[in-house]
């Protein structure tokens, strides 16, 4: 197996383990509404606004302007997005920090927009120990274009054959498959130790 030499995790779900239904257990008791809300109007399209390079107040305006019945519940999604994060971080964020601190060369991608990402910042420190962070909003790629990952190589010169990336979506594993790397999808933290293993990154 190729000697792995970089390992790049996507910080979404999987380091800070977001659960967008965590304030809305709160502000929308009803289970099928909150259901509704989630899928219908807070959706993947909604947030890859974001991705575009648009800040989160203006994506936030877009989506009103679609939906003007649901204005306080678009905005209470920024307002609560740090009650989303859970306070104690997972496992797998100690599993990273344990890279950082035997010396891996480890970046991160991440689709916040650049106003999301600093706001996460100030929230989690661990965030200022990556070598490298490319924010997709600032950048106005979109994974799973491959172009994203082709991007953080060049930024932070990585060898694409000796990087090993982790996300939680399976189409940006696909994506990052694509432009050579070596890609797991990241279940939780078990599986994700069992991955570093298998890849000679943690010892067997």
């Amino acid at each position: 197996m190729t000697e792995i030499r970089h390992v790049v995790f996507d910080i979404g779900k999987v380091l800070i383990h977001w659960d967008p239904e965590i304030p809305y257990r709160r502000l929308i008791p009803d289970e099928k509404e909150r259901r509704r809300f989630l899928t219908e109007i807070c959706t993947p399209a909604w947030n890859a606004e974001q991705d575009r390079g648009r800040a989160w107040a203006e994506a936030e305006d877009l989506l009103i302007a679609d939906h003007p019945d649901q204005t306080e519940m678009i905005r209470a999604f920024r307002v609560n997005w740090p009650e989303m994060v859970p306070g104690h971080l997972q496992d797998s964020v100690a599993t990273l920090e344990a890279l950082l601190d035997a010396g891996w060369d480890v970046t991160a991608l991440t689709n916040f927009a650049g106003d999301t990402f600093d706001v996460a910042r100030q929230r989690f420190g661990f965030l200022d120990r990556f070598r490298g962070t490319t924010v997709s909003g600032r950048i106005g790629l979109i994974k799973p274009d491959r172009a994203i990952y082709d991007h953080h190589a060049t930024t932070f010169d990585l060898d694409p054959g000796a990087t090993l990336f982790f996300d939680d979506t399976m189409a940006n594993v696909e994506g990052a498959r694509a432009a050579g790397w070596h890609a797991e999808l990241f279940r939780d933290a078990d599986g994700l130790r069992a991955d570093l293993r298998r890849y000679g990154v943690l010892p067997a």
